[in-house]
């Protein structure tokens, strides 16, 4: 896919440097196996810890609580506690995650095409002969 491709660019060290740093802390916040399929669960609407670890099938609960905790102080959840008893917590994503919207799409897009790829490639019989 030709807008996948990686362009080389005429840039400076500094750029670069630039660059490579603010893909370094988009990787540090969204470090992780849990992070973007959090945000994704939560777009549809708030939900409790337990229907969030239901619907991520495989998290367990301290992993999820350190996750929801990362994704509130960097603004992609919002953490809702109401007064009633016994105490209902829910958690929602923000306005802000929404942001997230066009790398969820070309990490989708990249990641549907790089499976495709491996699974192609292991169809195909080795080019190599084994020798006795």
């Amino acid at each position: 896919m030709e807008d996948l491709k990686l362009k080389k660019r005429d840039h400076s060290s500094s750029e670069c440097i630039a660059a490579a740093s603010s893909i370094r802390d988009a990787l540090y916040v969204l470090n992780g196996k849990w992070k973007l399929p959090l945000i994704v669960t939560l777009v549809d609407g708030p939900l409790r810890f337990n229907d969030i670890q239901r619907a991520l099938s495989g998290i367990t609960p301290k992993i999820l609580s350190k996750e929801l905790k990362e994704l509130e102080l960097n603004e992609f959840v919002k953490r809702n506690v109401f007064s009633t008893t016994p105490v209902t917590v829910t958690y929602e994503a923000t306005p802000y995650s929404q942001t997230l919207g066009p790398v969820l799409e070309a990490l989708q897009k990249w990641g549907k095409q790089h499976r495709e790829r491996i699974v192609a490639s292991r169809r195909q019989p080795a080019d190599t002969e084994v020798l006795t």
